[in-house]
């Protein structure tokens, strides 16, 4: 097997600065304006993030997936509710994720407590996806063994059953919110002196503390 080369690679991170005392009280603001710079410099995915969960056992599992909604509190996204993820949160709510974005040199990290989202934003996420990704979701059993050929199969017959712009959202899809109760912003810095904000909701308000590299 190849040896790789992998405890050489250094990258020194020097693009910007994140400072406690100017930083908004709200961490929400803050948020925004790192997504909107995400978007801003064209990133490939500057929505996704890695979402972590536990089964019965105590066993961690992580994935990415998309987040599609922020409203303060809550961070939205969307997936089946039977899936792996699914039975992981309705056991336990507790989750945690993290965006990567890169070509910024920033991490992003929530910690909360998922909920399915109202139905009713559920019916006008749904709405607006593409044809095809609307059929997936009653298609697919997601995270349970199938083959291709069966799949393409429950593929088709729903795609029969459902003519576009007459597909209904699936009572077993739909959207999860996150009540963050804590989100920590991290900004690479020189020599590994990173920049670490980390927001806790106490009571009735965000405290702000600034945390060693």
């Amino acid at each position: 097997m190849e040896n790789l080369e992998l405890a050489h690679l250094r990258q020194e991170y020097q693009k910007a600065a994140l400072d406690e005392e100017t930083a908004p009280l709200d961490p929400f603001i803050l948020l925004h304006q790192w997504m909107r710079e995400a978007l801003r410099a064209e990133l490939a995915e500057p929505n996704a993030f890695v979402l972590a969960t536990t089964d019965k056992e105590g066993q961690p599992h992580a994935r990415v997936v998309l987040l599609k909604g922020i409203e303060s509190p809550y961070l939205y996204f969307y997936t089946n509710y039977t899936s792996a993820k699914g039975e992981e949160i309705a056991h336990n709510p507790r989750v945690a994720g993290v965006f990567w974005w890169e070509p910024l040199e920033r991490q992003l990290r929530i910690e909360g407590i998922a909920e399915k989202a109202p139905e009713a934003v559920s019916d006008a996420y749904f709405a607006t996806r593409p044809y095809g990704s609307q059929i997936a979701a009653w298609a697919s059993p997601q995270s349970q063994v199938i083959s291709t050929a069966e799949l393409r199969k429950r593929w088709s017959e729903y795609a029969t059953r459902y003519p576009e712009g007459e597909v209904p959202r699936p009572p077993h899809w739909g959207g999860y919110r996150i009540h963050v109760h804590q989100i920590e912003f991290w900004q690479g810095r020189p020599s590994r002196l990173h920049d670490r904000l980390r927001y806790t909701y106490v009571g009735d308000k965000w405290i702000k503390v600034r945390l060693a590299p």
